[in-house]
């Protein structure tokens, strides 16, 4: 074998292992990229769990924000039941006829 074969091979390799470490390294990225969009831990070099360092301040603000949103679910509840209510009253065949009372009482006051 000749050098220049040997140099031959190596100008054609080249391009061939650059292709090869461009699809690999679009296929970490993307790999990546969709477990923070989905929300899976992402893991280091040696295999261990990257998980944010959370301060004791953000610890704090996620208990009052947790306690301001079940808090706010049951403001939600009580309206969802007093609409409930409202729903059954304005659909109510007494409350129809007592408003058409009431229309026919105000027709009356304005012919007189």
């Amino acid at each position: 074998m000749n050098p220049q074969d040997g140099m031959e091979i190596i100008r054609m390799a080249i391009p061939l292992f650059a292709v090869i470490a461009a699809i690999i390294t679009v296929g970490v990225l993307a790999n990546t990229w969709l477990k923070m969009k989905h929300g899976y831990p992402l893991s280091g070099t040696w295999g261990q769990k990257l998980y944010p360092k959370t301060s004791s301040e953000e610890v704090e603000r996620i208990k009052l924000l947790s306690q301001e949103n079940a808090a706010l679910r049951a403001e939600i509840g009580s309206v969802k039941d007093r609409l409930g209510n409202v729903e059954r009253i304005v659909t109510d065949s007494g409350y129809a006829l007592t408003h058409q009372i009431e229309a026919l009482r105000a027709e009356r006051k304005d012919v007189q």
